[in-house]
């Protein structure tokens, strides 16, 4: 089961630095390094409030969809790593662009 590490400390979906969305997708079209990747699940919790209720099993997330073809852990669109962490480039992240999965090993 998968575990999602998340950093971005206004993401809805964070409690205690655990995601507790539905499911997360990881993007970058030709991403190289880390931050050219990001979470586009990132919900700012100023607007959306608190969904750490979000998940289908009542548990943490366990649902990573990657979208990343240059990561080398993509297989077929999902997230072969048992435990991933996604954090922001800035202290508090406005748009899903300013996070980004630090798992992230291009091929």
């Amino acid at each position: 089961m998968a575990k999602i590490g998340c950093n971005v400390i206004n993401c809805s979906h964070n409690d205690s630095g655990i995601c507790y969305a539905n499911k997360i997708s990881v993007t970058g079209k030709k991403a190289r390094t880390s931050n050219h990747t990001c979470c586009s699940s990132f919900l700012d919790e100023s607007t959306y409030s608190t969904l750490t209720n979000n998940t289908n099993n009542d548990g943490p997330c366990n649902m990573v969809s990657c979208n990343v073809k240059t990561c080398n852990y993509n297989a077929g669109n999902i997230c072969a790593l048992n435990d991933i962490a996604v954090t922001s480039n800035v202290g508090r992240a406005n748009l899903y662009s300013e996070t980004y999965c630090s798992s992230f090993k291009c091929k």
